[in-house]
Formats: structure tokens, sequence, C-alpha cells
């Protein structure tokens, strides 16, 4: 997890694609701040089966196009998918692959939920985290909203 003394500005699986990149000297690495807490409270929830009813205060750096899918994504509800040609045509871009590009530079892991989008047909396809871990994120909120209904 990484703060810039405002909010959450990254959270990351351990040796994740893209980590280096986003720690530059616009954010500052905190050993404790109160975002921590609400983030470990967030993932608490998440990983015991439960949607998390809160969201930890996030601050989203990145190019204007990077910001507007990123915010797309905190529209996907948990246990569904979307693809990204979906939110390319709902931005009014051309290239799935540039979505692609955005999805996979998101700095704030499982909080907003990149691992919720797919390729065209359904497939599980990119995950800066690696794709078991979207694999096994994908089928975990299937199985929470199963047991649900």
């Amino acid at each position: 997890m990484a703060s810039d003394g405002i909010g959450l500005v990254g959270l990351w699986f351990d040796g994740q694609k893209y980590f280096a990149e986003a720690l530059d000297e616009k954010h500052e690495v905190l050993e404790r701040h109160p975002v921590f807490d609400q983030t470990r409270q967030w993932l608490d929830a998440y990983f015991g089966g439960r949607i998390p009813d809160f969201m930890p205060s996030i601050v989203m750096r990145g190019t204007a196009f990077r910001r507007q899918v990123w915010e797309i994504l905190l529209t996907i509800p948990y246990g569904a998918t979307v693809t990204y040609g979906d939110i390319a045509k709902r931005i009014g871009v051309r290239s799935p692959q540039a979505v692609g590009g955005a999805v996979g530079h998101n700095p704030i892991l499982l909080i907003v939920p990149c691992h919720r989008v797919v390729g065209a047909d359904g497939s599980l396809t990119g995950y800066a985290g690696g794709l078991e871990r979207k694999k096994w994120l994908v089928e975990w909120e299937e199985r929470c909203s199963k047991s649900r209904s």
C-alpha cells in the first residue's frame, strides 16, 4: 500500500507488473496512515466474502484518459464483468486495446476492480497482478455472489 498523505494511491500484489512505475516522486510510501487501516478493513470484508459497504479514501493519479477508465471500473458491480470493448464504447474511443492499457496500469488493485474486465469473448485476459490471481478473484466473487442468493 502507498499513500500520498491524503489517500490511498497504490495497492498492489507482491511482484506485480508496473509496481515500480507507480511509485515515483509524486508518491510517498508511508508506514502508517489512517487510510491503511481503512484499506485493511475493506480487504478484510472483501476476503471475508462480504461486499465492502464503504470505500477507503483513494487518490487516482494518471492521465485524464486513464482516470476516466478507472472511474468506470468503480461502477462495475461485484461479481459482474464487462469487456474492454464495452468500456471503449462507453467513453467513445475506438480502441479496446487503449482501454486495456489504462486498465493494466490501474495502481489500486481490488478496490478499483480491474479484475472484472474481460476479453470480447468473455475470456480472462491480461492482469498486472497475474492471470491466476485474476481468475481466482473472478471465481471468488462468483462464489460469494451465489452464496448470497
